[in-house]
Formats: C-alpha cells, sequence, structure tokens
C-alpha cells in the first residue's frame, strides 16, 4: 500500500496558505470599506505578509520559528501600547507569523519530497534481491551468491564446499487453482519459514519462482546431506494448508541437490544451467555432483 501521508500534508498546508491568503485579502477590503482609507501602515503591513512568505521558504525552520517568536512579542508591545485598534491591525498580528509558518511547513515537505524523488532515482536502475511472497533471496540474489561460494569453493577447494538443494512444489497449477493467490502467497510464506527453521543461520534460502525453493549450504557434511533434504521436505509437507474451500490440501514436494565439484566450476556461472540440473534431480530426489 502506498503512504499518501507526505503529499496529503503537503496540499493541506498549500490549502491553508491559499486560505490565509483570502483571509488577508477579506480583511484589507473590509478595512477599505469601514475606513474608506489604506494608510503607509497598512501598506508596509502588507509587504510585510508577503516577505513572511518569502522568510518561511527561504530560511530554515528554526530561524522561522525564532523570527516568528520575536515578531509575536515585538507586535503585540507595539499593539497595546500605540497602535489604532482596528479589526485589520490586530489581523496582521497573527497573519504575518502565520505565513511564515504554513511556508516553513511547506518548504519542510517540498525538500523530503526531492529527497525522496532523488533516491527513487538512484533505485530505479537497481534489481530488487529479495522477493516481496517470501521476504527470501530472489534469482538474482541466488545468481551473486552462487558465483561467490562456487569462486571461494575452488580458491580454497582443500578446506571449503557447499552443497545446494532444490525443494519443488509439484501440481503447481493445481495448488495455484486450488489455493487462490492470497492463500497460496501465504503457503509460500509458510514454506520459507519452515526452511529457515531446519537450516542453519550461516545458510542461505531463496526463491527462484514457479514453485521453487533453493538452499546453499556452505560446508556442509555430505554425508548429512540427504538426512537435511528428507526433513525439510517432511516438514513442508506435514504444513497445514486449507484451500479455498476450508478443505485440507495435501501438497507433494519433491527435493534434489548438488555437491560442487571444483572440475564442474565453470558451468557455476550459467544459473539456467544449474537450476536445469537441480530440478532434474528433484524427479528422483538424487544428490548429484555434475551439471
Amino acid at each position: 500500500m502506498i503512504n499518501k501521508a507526505p503529499t496529503r500534508r503537503l496540499a493541506w498546508g498549500y490549502a491553508i496558505l491559499i486560505s490565509l491568503a483570502i483571509i488577508q485579502q477579506f480583511f484589507v477590503y473590509l478595512h477599505l470599506y469601514m475606513n474608506q482609507s489604506y494608510t503607509k501602515l497598512d501598506v508596509v503591513l502588507s509587504i510585510a505578509s508577503l516577505g513572511a512568505l518569502a522568510l518561511g521558504l527561504l530560511l530554515p525552520v528554526g530561524v522561522s520559528v525564532v523570527l516568528i517568536f520575536v515578531y509575536l512579542v515585538t507586535y503585540f508591545v507595539w499593539l497595546v501600547t500605540f497602535a489604532e485598534p482596528n479589526v485589520l491591525v490586530f489581523s496582521w498580528w497573527l497573519l504575518i507569523p502565520a505565513n511564515t509558518a504554513i511556508a516553513a511547513v511547506i518548504k519542510r515537505r517540498l525538500v523530503r519530497s526531492a529527497r525522496v524523488i532523488e533516491r527513487l532515482e538512484q533505485m530505479k536502475d537497481r534489481n530488487p534481491e529479495i522477493d516481496l511472497d517470501t521476504t527470501l533471496g530472489n534469482k538474482e540474489a541466488f545468481e551473486d551468491t552462487l558465483i561467490k561460494q562456487s569462486n571461494l569453493a575452488r580458491r580454497y577447494s582443500d578446506c571449503y564446499g557447499f552443497s545446494i538443494a532444490m525443494f519443488k512444489i509439484e501440481f503447481l497449477p493445481l495448488v495455484l487453482e486450488s489455493l487462490g493467490s492470497v492463500r497460496y502467497a501465504q503457503f509460500l510464506l509458510e514454506i520459507s519459514q519452515t526452511i529457515q527453521k531446519q537450516i542453519r543461520y550461516e545458510d542461505h534460502k531463496f526463491f527462484v519462482d514457479r514453485g521453487r525453493f533453493v538452499i546453499l549450504c556452505p560446508m556442509v557434511n555430505v554425508d548429512y546431506l540427504p538426512m537435511l533434504t528428507r526433513r525439510i521436505k517432511k516438514n513442508i509437507m506435514d504444513l497445514d494448508v486449507l484451500d479455498k474451500k476450508g478443505n485440507e490440501l495435501q501438497t507433494v514436494i519433491k527435493s534434489g541437490a548438488l555437491v560442487f565439484q571444483k572440475e564442474q566450476f565453470s558451468k557455476y556461472d550459467n544459473l539456467d544451467a544449474v537450476l536445469a540440473a537441480l530440478e532434474r534431480n528433484t524427479e528422483t530426489d538424487l544428490i548429484g555432483e555434475y551439471i
């Protein structure tokens, strides 16, 4: 959901400023009607109200607040001591500082909006690395991590390695039709949370679309990998999933894995080939070594 509060506040600021301008004009016309005159003091104060707008837009907010306070005190002393009491003279006491305050607020909102626009300009060319449905790393994030890990494993092949496992939702079109988009998104999130509970903090997990989850586990014991994949698959299939009619949905999860081999290093640059090999291995719940 888009947060419209800043734009709404800015619109209110403009509306209040326009209202103040209308009120000031009203008092000027009322004064002219009642007194049939417009003195030099009235001209000076009218110009001051315009100057107050400029001060509010140009000066920092802190300085504007200090000037408003000084003006209110000084004008009040002059008002009760020397001024000829009338509606217009009294109105300048409140309207001029109000102009400065509202202009300062509008300026602050404009500055914030400009910063947001600058930030969006900086981010528009960046590809997101988070899948919005699952909050996991997406395909691009998986590719980046895979390249880094394969380079580490090649450089320190005697003491470093990693394994990759895929968990795939079988009969995905049927699952989508049974759950609907909202329930399916919730199902993906529950799978993500289930996987996280079964892996280590240093392990990586990703969602690479079409109901496929991938984990990348550095320095995992190869003999332990089959037990890990079976446990994760079982926990996912044990999730209570209700379809649109409130009936329990029986889900089928397939898993497959790859263990990094140094002689296969060059093939880890091809993400699609790695994903294809993982997907082939899911067909037989296989843990393979070759892409």
